[in-house]
């Protein structure tokens, strides 16, 4: 089959396109033509190697599938051939307690389709059924791969771990990433008042359609100052980061008493200083959070059915041009999911 996949660590410039081995149908496994496969930052860290995560070489990036049922392996009973399905890009032996109590990505044995296990950009991919999800014709295929991590990320920040609630108000930083696109909607759909950051004036009216009562522009705004002005200097209940460095001194003094930080990555670094007398004087609760469980999935996927959560694209590449598909979204320049189509 044809695959996008790096032998070695590097640039966009590692990556090829090829012939790869394709993967058999196992006992219990289902055997996926992909369609479309959406890009995450989380395959640019990949490519360029994560401490202390073993990576299978030569290797296949890409966690969000969606396409149709070629084949099912022996015990595999639940889809048939030419199904619309995406794929669950957590995955956990759903034997385990951490399955069995929805909190999967807390198990050890908890993996990441494209990270430890070979990925989507590929013609096929094989996954146990138990990680394949059934969908319906009412969005594209590359719609469709747009929303498992990055939607099930944000549903599990906001509803899981920070608890948002109606009638709060959450600062989201960077609308236009797939996380913080999906979480406005989510945000919004919970009753929340949402204030958004973007970095491009093209991005503040899409922003808002999305349900931004107001966008920043912290390029040339101090989203901080701009906080305290919109709220009348209370602050707001939740801070939705995954930028890092960048944003992390000044998340603290936007949060109201009491008030939540939420965090899933660190695009700008991996390391931040604080002033811990913000973090206790005002009661602060930081909470991490990596991607989410099968069983939010369905949830995230319900709402996408219903239309209550609207996949936001921003470019489809073919799945030859992985690389500067890449390049586009280290570059900060997407509003939305980039997509490659295969």
């Amino acid at each position: 089959m044809q695959a996008v996949f790096f032998e070695k660590h590097g640039g966009p410039e590692v990556l090829k396109f090829g012939e790869f081995k394709e993967p058999p149908a196992g006992p219990g496994d289902v055997l996926i033509e992909v369609k479309a496969c959406a890009l995450n930052h989380l395959d640019i860290w990949v490519r360029q190697g994560l401490p202390g995560v073993s990576i299978p070489m030569p290797h296949i990036p890409g966690s969000d599938v969606a396409g149709t049922v070629l084949e099912c392996g022996k015990g595999a009973k639940r889809f048939k051939k030419g199904d619309r399905v995406v794929v669950s890009p957590g995955q956990v032996p759903g034997h385990l307690p951490e399955a069995l109590s929805a909190r999967d990505s807390y198990s050890p044995e908890f993996q990441i389709l494209g990270l430890q296990t070979q990925g989507g950009y590929a013609e096929r991919v094989a996954v146990h059924e138990r990680f394949v999800v059934p969908v319906s014709g009412r969005y594209s295929f590359e719609e469709w791969a747009s929303i498992p991590l990055a939607s099930l990320t944000a549903y599990h920040m906001l509803v899981t771990r920070a608890n948002l609630r109606a009638g709060e108000t959450v600062l989201i930083h960077a609308a236009g990433s797939g996380v913080s696109a999906a979480a406005i909607q989510i945000a919004k759909f919970l009753g929340a008042t949402v204030y958004t950051t973007v970095g491009d004036f093209k991005k503040v009216s899409r922003a808002k359609k999305l349900g931004a009562e107001e966008v920043i522009l912290y390029k040339t705004e101090d989203f901080a100052e701009k906080i305290k002005k919109l709220t009348n200097g209370a602050g707001v209940d939740v801070v939705l980061d995954h930028i890092g460095p960048e944003t992390w001194p000044k998340n603290f003094t936007v949060l109201k008493r009491g008030g939540r930080l939420v965090t899933c990555g660190a695009t700008s670094g991996p390391k931040v200083e604080v002033d811990i007398r913000y973090f206790y004087s005002k009661q602060i609760s930081v909470l991490g959070a990596y991607m989410g469980s099968l069983a939010e999935l369905h949830k995230v996927l319900d709402l996408v059915e219903q239309g209550r959560l609207v996949p936001t694209l921003d470019q489809v590449f073919p799945l030859k041009e992985a690389a500067r598909a890449q390049a586009h979204l280290e570059a900060r320049q997407n509003f939305g999911k980039v997509v490659l189509k295969v």
